[in-house]
């Protein structure tokens, strides 16, 4: 398992999550850069992603939707705020609607992504911080924490599958 801890903080209005890896940090930063393998990855496995839009940069945008076992969509979108590759990643993440328009009402979530390499192996933190308590058990609510493991649980695989080819 590659997910070593999640950890909830309601008083610093956070939700952390480490995982670690058998790759490099310049293989382990190519999950996120590129579109086709963070669509193998973001969101669990019976909801994967598919990015329309990605733009990598500070200031950049991305749009995606995740489908559900019965074809149902749920949209997202990111505002990338910082890019220092390949260890330091930082976005704006909410939900949007059909349109792909951001749904004000479910507040946005700032998201700190740190690689650090431990040895041969890479050492992911993901910092998710919350408008407010409501904001963050709500989430939790709705599946946020087994959703990003499941998700992370799939890298694995994926690193894994590029080392061979």
């Amino acid at each position: 398992m590659t997910v070593i801890s999640s950890t909830k903080n309601p008083e610093a209005l956070s939700f952390s999550l480490i995982a670690e890896f058998d790759a490099g940090v310049e293989r382990v930063w190519q999950i996120w850069e590129d579109p086709r393998q963070l669509e193998r990855w973001w969101g669990p496995p019976t909801w994967p992603a598919t990015f329309e839009r990605h733009e990598f940069t500070p200031g950049g945008e991305a749009s995606y939707y995740m489908t559900g076992p019965n074809g149902e969509k749920a949209r997202g979108w990111w505002r990338i705020t910082d890019v220092q590759a390949p260890t330091h990643l930082e976005f704006d993440d909410g939900f949007a609607d059909d349109d792909g328009a951001p749904v004000e009402a479910m507040g946005i979530t700032h998201a700190t992504v740190t690689l650090e390499e431990i040895g041969a192996r890479t050492r992911m933190t993901i910092l998710s911080t919350f408008e407010s308590e409501e904001q963050l058990n709500k989430m939790v609510e709705m599946g946020m924490e087994e959703g990003m493991k499941e998700a992370a649980g799939q890298i694995d695989a994926l690193l894994a599958e590029h080392s061979r080819a």
